[in-house]
C-alpha cells in the first residue's frame, strides 16, 4: 500500500553534495525522523541513508535482495527489512520475486524518475482522499468573514491510499488517520482528531481552543496538538476572533479603572491615543458604570482594527484567536491543500534531478 509523508523544508540551495541532497529528499518524504539540530550532514545520516547511498544509488537496476543490501550497507537482516518496507510503501523502490528472494530496484532507474513516479502517485491519491474530506465540510461564507492572520507554517501531511479499516473504524476514522491528523502514536479508539475535524467542518465560525476542548471533553493541550497537525496540513487556520474584542476591551476597562483609575486608562492604558470622541465616550461610560459590551462595540465601530488591537494590549489583554476550516467549502480547502502539496512535490523533483546530476 502506498504511503508517504510530505514534509516541507527549505531547499538545499546551491548544494551539489549528494549526501546533502539525499538527506533532504528522505526528510521531505518522511522516511527519516527529523532532528531539531544537526551539526553536520554526517550526523544526520542514518541507516536508510547508508543503505541507499551504498547500494541502490550506485547500481539502480542491479536487482538487490535483502542479503546483498545487508552485506553492502552493514545493516542486519531485520534492519534491512524495516527499511525496505518504508521504501516500497513510499514508492521509491519496486520489488520482484526471484526464487525465495525479493529483488529490489530503484523505480525508473534513476532518482529523478523514481521521485517523478512518486509525485504523480502521491498527487492522485491525495486528490482522492481530499475529495472524501470535502464531502463533510459544510459551505459557509460567514466562516471566512475575518481575514486570516495565520503565519506560514511548514507544510506536512500524510498521503495513503484507502486500505482495510481497523476494527471499530469507519471510513472517516480511516481518513483522519491516513492524513496523519491523529498523530504518530495515536491509541486505538482515540477519536479526538475526528471529533475536532467534524466540529470545525460543520461550524460556520471560528472556535477557540478552550471551546473545542469543552465540546470534545478533552484537555486543551491535547486539542491544541491535534489542531496544530491540521494547521500544518493546510486544513485548518488560525484567525482573530473579532467579535471578542469588544468583550475583552470592556473587561479590561472596568478592571483597570477599579485598580488604577481614569488617569492610568488615558495614559498607559492607551485610551488617550484614540480620537477624542471615542476616548470620552469610553471614559464616561466607565465612570458612570453605564458601559456594556454592546456599547463598547458601537463606540469602537469607527476605530481601525489595528488600533483596537493596540488598545486591548495596553489594557492588559491579548488578541483572542480561534481556529476554523481554511475555506468556505470543501472545494476551497482541497484546492488550498493541493497547492501546498504541489509546491512540496515540485521541490522534491527539482532536488531529485540535482541528485542524479551529482551522482553522475
Amino acid at each position: 500500500m502506498f504511503r508517504v509523508r510530505l514534509s516541507e523544508s527549505p531547499m538545499p540551495t546551491g548544494s551539489k553534495d549528494p549526501d546533502v541532497l539525499l538527506a533532504w529528499l528522505l526528510d521531505s518524504m518522511g522516511l527519516v525522523r527529523r532532528k531539531t539540530e544537526g551539526t553536520s550532514v554526517e550526523d544526520e545520516q542514518g541507516a536508510l541513508h547508508r543503505l541507499l547511498r551504498e547500494t541502490v544509488l550506485v547500481e539502480p537496476l542491479k536487482g538487490w535482495n535483502a542479503r546483498a543490501l545487508g552485506d553492502s550497507s552493514g545493516l542486519s537482516q531485520t534492519g534491512v527489512h524495516h527499511q525496505l518496507v518504508k521504501l516500497r510503501e513510499s514508492g521509491l523502490l519496486a520489488a520482484d520475486t526471484e526464487g525465495r528472494w525479493h529483488i529490489h530496484v530503484l523505480r525508473g532507474g534513476s532518482v529523478s524518475a523514481a521521485v517523478g513516479l512518486v509525485s504523480m502517485q502521491a498527487r492522485a491519491i491525495l486528490d482522492l482522499r481530499l475529495s472524501e474530506l470535502a464531502e463533510v465540510i459544510s459551505e459557509s461564507d460567514d466562516r471566512m468573514a475575518a481575514s486570516s492572520e495565520d503565519e506560514e507554517l511548514a507544510f506536512r501531511i500524510e498521503v495513503a491510499e484507502p486500505g482495510v479499516a481497523a476494527e471499530g473504524e469507519d471510513r472517516f476514522d480511516a481518513l483522519v488517520r491516513d492524513l496523519g491528523l491523529s498523530g504518530e502514536r495515536a491509541k486505538p479508539g482515540d477519536r479526538l482528531s475526528r471529533s475536532l475535524l467534524e466540529e470545525l467542518a460543520s461550524s460556520g465560525r471560528a472556535n477557540t481552543l478552550l471551546a473545542l476542548a469543552d465540546k470534545c471533553g478533552d484537555s486543551r493541550a491535547r486539542v491544541q496538538r491535534s489542531v496544530e497537525r491540521m494547521r500544518v496540513a493546510g486544513i485548518v487556520e488560525r484567525v482573530p476572533m473579532l467579535d471578542r474584542i469588544a468583550q475583552d476591551v470592556f473587561g479590561g476597562l472596568m478592571r483597570q479603572h477599579d485598580a488604577r483609575g481614569e488617569e492610568w486608562l488615558m495614559t498607559r492604558g492607551g485610551v488617550g491615543r484614540l480620537d477624542d470622541s471615542v476616548s470620552k465616550a469610553l471614559i464616561s461610560g466607565v465612570r458612570k458604570k453605564s458601559l456594556n459590551i454592546e456599547k463598547v462595540q458601537k463606540i469602537l465601530g469607527p476605530v481601525p482594527l489595528g488600533s483596537q488591537k493596540i488598545l486591548l494590549n495596553t489594557l492588559g489583554g491579548r488578541m483572542p484567536y480561534g481556529v476554523r476550516i481554511a475555506g468556505r467549502d470543501g472545494a476551497a480547502v482541497k484546492e488550498r491543500v493541493m497547492r501546498r502539496a504541489d509546491r512540496t512535490l515540485r521541490r522534491m523533483r527539482t532536488v531529485a534531478q540535482r541528485l542524479d546530476e551529482a551522482l553522475a
